[in-house]
């Protein structure tokens, strides 16, 4: 396992991202996305931190993976939980420590946020390797089932 870069996002990463979050759907979900429409939630997140981060893994100077986390409000917790999101290796650098390094320093991150409370995924039903993977890094099955209603063009 390489030590990997890791950093912050930036608007130049714009292209790369928008295009590892297509191939994301592609892999997970056999759904192909609109590009300017992820094109532009890529830029929104990009441009607004409060949203959440993307955080890019670096081999040289070349994107490998990435990992992005949003924010959700826990009244019973007080305190914010970070949501895991499309999380997304390139081929060729699976199973060679790379979302293991984003996730470290996401986690790392999180902790040291005053107010973060912990961190949260969800996760294919059917892919038990990626469960097994959160799984090593102390990530557990929670008791919650995710739904959603989702709206127009979304749907």
């Amino acid at each position: 396992m390489s030590d990997y870069v890791i950093r912050a996002a930036t608007i130049d990463d714009l292209q790369t991202i928008a295009d590892f979050n297509a191939g994301l759907a592609e892999e997970t979900e056999d759904a192909s996305l609109d590009r300017k429409t992820v094109l532009q939630g890529v830029q929104t997140l990009l441009s607004d931190r409060t949203r959440g981060s993307y955080f890019v893994a670096c081999d040289e100077s070349k994107i490998i993976g990435q990992i992005m986390h949003t924010r959700e409000w826990s009244d019973w917790r007080n305190g914010d939980v970070w949501w895991i999101q499309s999380v997304y290796v390139h081929p060729d650098y699976r199973r060679r420590g790379v979302f293991r390094s984003l996730h470290r320093h996401l986690k790392t991150l999180a902790e040291l946020e005053p107010g973060v409370v912990g961190l949260r995924l969800y996760v294919e039903q059917d892919n038990h390797v990626a469960q097994a993977t959160y799984e090593e890094l102390g990530m557990r099955h929670a008791r919650y089932l995710v739904m959603q209603d989702l709206f127009g063009e979304h749907a």
